[in-house]
């Protein structure tokens, strides 16, 4: 290969790691990306820079959008961030409709099912607010916000209650449920699951199934957000010497768990 080839390709990757740059840090000037560039081992001026984002339509560092989007709020407020909402299940022995709130912490996909209620008022959910804030214990002082959606039975006395101790709920846009997708996700994945897959009876056993699942949502089951482990896995160190494998059935056989015999 020739060097005007080998620097003609040097080129072209160095230009597309200037607009990778430009395009994650949308408030950093040339002379900015021009360091990042230097201690990965390309040497460009800030001209060339300036030149290759003029090309690809990009501006300045002052003209360019800096106010942050809801996607990357959502990303870098993860560590921080809780996320609630509501979800009902339909009882077939007492005809009920039993209303779910359940919390899930967004860097941990760990989920806490705060109670089932068949009339989810204002002074219920504000109950369970203070539940929740007892169940976070000590890492209640990590969290800074709380994500839920607009719906009556969160009243000004539940967000209240979160921020005696620090924690800002943040309401999403209306009719916006996308914005609140880490409990929407949840919400698909236990009806998928789980409540659209067997005739819940009553209040009492939807509790009993939520706990199971629960236990086996947080402990055992593979979450691709977390590269397939659980948020807080329960199962044993497997142990490769063993050629049998365990089947657990969960929820009369609705859930299988596996794991390697002792």
């Amino acid at each position: 290969m020739g060097s005007s080839a080998v620097r003609q390709r040097g080129d072209n990757q160095t230009g597309y790691g200037e607009l990778r740059i430009s395009a994650v840090n949308h408030n950093w000037g040339y002379k900015r990306i021009q360091g990042e560039l230097l201690k990965l081992g390309h040497r460009v001026s800030a001209s060339t820079i300036r030149r290759i984002l003029k090309q690809a339509g990009i501006p300045p560092a002052p003209d360019r959008r800096t106010d942050t989007t809801w996607r990357e709020f959502l990303r870098t407020q993860a560590s921080t961030m809780l996320s609630c909402d509501f979800f009902h299940v339909d009882c077939a022995l007492t005809l009920q409709r039993v209303s779910v709130l359940f919390v899930l912490e967004v860097a941990t996909r760990s989920v806490h099912v705060l109670g089932t209620t068949t009339n989810p008022d204002g002074a219920w959910t504000t109950q369970q607010a203070r539940n929740l804030v007892m169940d976070l214990g000590e890492w209640v002082g990590e969290v800074r916000f709380l994500v839920r959606d607009r719906a009556g039975q969160f009243a000004a006395s539940f967000d209240a209650v979160l921020a005696d101790v620090g924690i800002k709920a943040v309401t999403i846009p209306p009719r916006c449920p996308r914005a609140n997708c880490f409990a929407e996700r949840f919400v698909r994945t236990a009806r998928s699951e789980v409540t659209d897959r067997m005739l819940v009876l009553s209040q009492r056993h939807l509790g009993a199934v939520l706990a199971e699942y629960v236990r086996h949502d947080n402990g055992r089951r593979p979450h691709r957000s977390r590269e397939l482990r659980p948020p807080r896995p329960t199962y044993p160190v497997a142990n490769f010497n063993s050629q049998r494998i365990r089947r657990r059935r969960l929820l009369g056989g609705l859930i299988n768990e596996y794991e390697r015999a002792a």
